[in-house]
């Protein structure tokens, strides 16, 4: 894969981690699963995502 190609990768990656760890802390959960979801979604990269999108907590509204 060019270097130029996994860069934007990269970059976009960042920005779901990001989205993702801020709808987290926004959300009604308690604070240990606000802790367990952010940490999930660190340490497994890929898969937290998709885990957290289809299961994860909802924000606040």
């Amino acid at each position: 894969m060019d270097a130029q190609y996994s860069g934007i990768l990269g970059l976009i990656h960042l920005a779901l981690v990001v989205w993702a760890a801020v709808s987290i802390i926004g959300s009604n959960a308690s604070t240990g699963a606000k802790v367990l979801w952010i940490l999930l979604v660190l340490i497994f990269p890929i898969v937290g995502l998709i885990i957290w999108f289809l299961a994860g907590p909802r924000s606040g509204a």
